[in-house]
């Protein structure tokens, strides 16, 4: 039965990817009951007259993608500059931000570390499009860690003050009863997930890129915290040393991960840990890191880490390490979000490549069933697209002309399909 005042709308003649099995069903047809999808089969089915039909025309039906590392109040490269701006104007701002991503194709994101509850509801509500948030609140740093953006020189730990709780300055914790009160605070103001800066970063005045960040009874207690609330810590690492401390820690995923060995990797698979590689970034801050001002320094770490990615990636795959989608772009750089997708398939093929920034992602946020998969009960999320993604993803790097009907929660947010 159908609740009344329910919408039903069926999608014929598609082609659906099975993220799970990574293949094509074609000749399927998917029935979406409001914001859900009440079955997808293969076999002749029956439309009552009230539904509204949607011909796909043959076409790859993909689920709504997520991008599993974003920062949406990153208006600016400048992230001091930022943490200097008025929590009214970032939320302006991140409104812009959060549509265009919704309309590349990502209906799910995963925020690492900036965004709060506020905009979270005002996605839920309507208030903003853009895609289904999942927050961290603020990263957890130690004191000169990656998420202490403090020039040196200042020594004062009031330098900056959000009172939103918004922007991607770091909640500064040494010592592990520190450490558990950061966390229980992200978790009282609605995370969904924890960030930890376990090692440093290439953004970060005063941090080695190779070091490590917090000791390992600091790292336990993090762990320990997000876990006593339901949910799980993602680690910022870079280097071997940093990235096996965080997993054995218990973190489950490493985000960017650039300079891990084989070694490494099979710590991280034996611990059940992800890693979500941010390939996209460093092409960008290569190409405009200099102009945009960026020191010395910080260009010196973006060199040893960024013709590194691509051989992460494959050393994970090897071994058997689950691989996310993520972008981590800053300011103007957000447009390049679907370009993650063509770096990738240098190292992947595109099924897995698109995979990642489905199943994977989604069994990574715990939210397989709900996102990135089109099963009954899931969120009605769900891309039709032009071109085999079989053998290229090159329709999911020009959204605008490749995605011919968006739909997320069964709203459908764009429609170019001919009638």
């Amino acid at each position: 039965m159908v609740a009344a005042g329910t919408v039903r709308q069926v999608v014929r003649n598609a082609s659906v990817f099975d993220s799970a099995a990574g293949c094509m069903r074609p000749g399927s047809t998917i029935v979406i009951e409001g914001d859900r999808i009440a079955a997808v089969t293969q076999e002749p089915l029956q439309v009552d007259d009230a539904a509204r039909v949607i011909d796909a025309g043959g076409r790859a039906v993909l689920p709504g993608l997520i991008d599993a590392h974003v920062h949406v109040v990153a208006a600016s490269h400048d992230l001091v500059g930022l943490a200097m701006q008025p929590a009214s104007l970032v939320t302006a701002q991140s409104s812009t931000i959060l549509r265009e991503m919704l309309h590349r194709g990502f209906t799910t994101v995963r925020d690492a570390a900036g965004a709060d509850h506020g905009l979270r509801s005002a996605v839920e509500r309507g208030i903003f499009e853009g895609p289904r948030l999942f927050i961290a609140g603020a990263p957890i740093s130690q004191t000169g860690g990656h998420a202490d953006m403090r020039p040196q020189g200042v020594k004062s730990r009031e330098m900056f003050c959000s009172c939103a709780g918004l922007g991607l300055i770091g909640a500064i914790a040494d010592g592990v009863g520190e450490v558990r009160r950061a966390v229980r605070e992200q978790v009282r103001q609605g995370a969904n997930q924890i960030k930890i800066m376990a090692g440093g970063g290439i953004s970060s005045p005063t941090d080695p890129l190779e070091g490590t960040q917090f000791s390992m009874d600091e790292l336990r207690a993090a762990v320990e915290e997000a876990e006593a609330a339901n949910l799980y810590a993602l680690a910022h690492a870079y280097s071997p040393r940093a990235v096996t401390r965080a997993v054995q820690a218990g973190v489950r995923s490493i985000e960017h991960g650039n300079l891990i060995d084989e070694a490494t990797a099979r710590v991280m698979k034996s611990h059940g840990a992800y890693l979500v590689p941010t390939l996209s970034t460093y092409a960008a801050l290569a190409d405009e890191g200099t102009r945009l001002g960026w020191s010395p320094a910080m260009l010196d770490k973006l060199q040893m880490v960024k013709d590194r990615g691509l051989d992460a990636v494959r050393i994970a795959r090897a071994e058997g390490v689950p691989v996310v989608f993520g972008t981590d772009l800053l300011g103007h750089m957000h447009g390049r979000q679907p370009g993650e997708f063509g770096l990738r398939t240098a190292a992947m093929p595109p099924a897995e490549a698109l995979q990642s920034a489905t199943i994977v992602a989604a069994r990574l946020m715990r939210q397989e069933g709900r996102i990135g998969q089109l099963v009954a009960g899931a969120w009605a999320d769900l891309l039709v697209v032009d071109g085999d993604p079989m053998q290229s993803l090159a329709m999911l790097a020009d959204p605008a002309q490749g995605i011919r009907l968006l739909m997320q929660g069964g709203r459908v947010v764009r429609d170019s399909l001919v009638a």
